[in-house]
């Protein structure tokens, strides 16, 4: 039985910040607040009372609202151990650990997804998870400090957990990520149904999240290079034969870069 809700905070252009509270009761975390404002506003709007900030890696579009939110409501601070975040009291490090957030909340699995980052981790509260930058709706974060092989890997493990898991990511670029699958997979009906679903939602003005680990499995790309599709599109964009699925991961996200 699910004991908490997720409610979405857009901040900057297209950034998430995630509030998660408890059922029956005021208690929030507040997950990746890089602007401090709308987030102490729906706080106060709702008369909520934060019990922790979780910080997913240190981008400043993350972090940035850390301090300023602190002076208003002095919680606890988790986050990657060499994150360089600030205010941090909790610094993580052990992937698929157990961290007890605050009593109103089911203890998380802290799961180390490293290559958009270096330190990037993710949280998983029940079949919820908050996986930042790595993992977005039809696509993945940029490397801007880690590896391919180290995204590869993370995306890979995020995809053994349970199809029904829920991916609450830190933007709305779904609509864009899903132009470039369809490049990549042109005959995959299921990424152009989830193109029509995404542009009917943002028509009324509603987000796409969360997504499914099983619609990513189906219509995210980065996810399906092991599938023929897949393969032969990236082979024939970078006109050669590629050796093995890093190779294809590795020329997808840089064609990714330049569309």
């Amino acid at each position: 039985m699910t004991t908490f809700t997720v409610q979405a905070i857009p901040t900057f252009q297209d950034n998430y910040v995630w509030l998660i509270r408890a059922l029956d009761s005021a208690h929030v975390i507040v997950v990746d607040p890089g602007d401090a404002g709308p987030v102490i506003e729906a706080i106060r709007q709702q008369n909520l009372i934060p019990v922790a900030i979780l910080a997913t890696h240190h981008h400043y579009d993350h972090i940035d609202g850390i301090v300023p939110f602190l002076a208003q409501y002095p919680v606890p601070v988790f986050g990657p151990r060499n994150g360089a975040i600030p205010g941090m009291t909790h610094p993580l490090s052990a992937n698929d650990s157990y961290l007890s957030v605050h009593d109103a909340f089911p203890d998380c699995r802290v799961i180390a997804v490293p290559g958009h980052t270096q330190d990037h981790i993710a949280y998983l509260f029940d079949d919820c998870l908050f996986c930042g930058d790595t993992l977005f709706a039809a696509g993945c974060g940029r490397l801007l400090g880690g590896t391919a092989a180290q995204l590869l890997a993370s995306l890979k493990y995020i995809g053994t957990l349970p199809s029904a898991t829920k991916i609450y990511c830190a933007h709305e670029y779904t609509a864009d990520n899903l132009a470039f699958a369809s490049v990549v997979e042109p005959d995959n009906p299921a990424t152009q149904q989830r193109r029509q679903d995404t542009a009917a939602l943002r028509s009324q003005g509603q987000i796409t999240l969360p997504s499914t680990l099983a619609l990513e499995h189906a219509t995210n790309p980065f996810l399906r290079c092991q599938q023929a599709s897949v393969i032969d599109r990236v082979e024939q964009h970078v006109a050669k034969p590629l050796v093995d699925e890093l190779a294809v991961f590795t020329a997808l996200r840089q064609w990714k870069d330049a569309f």
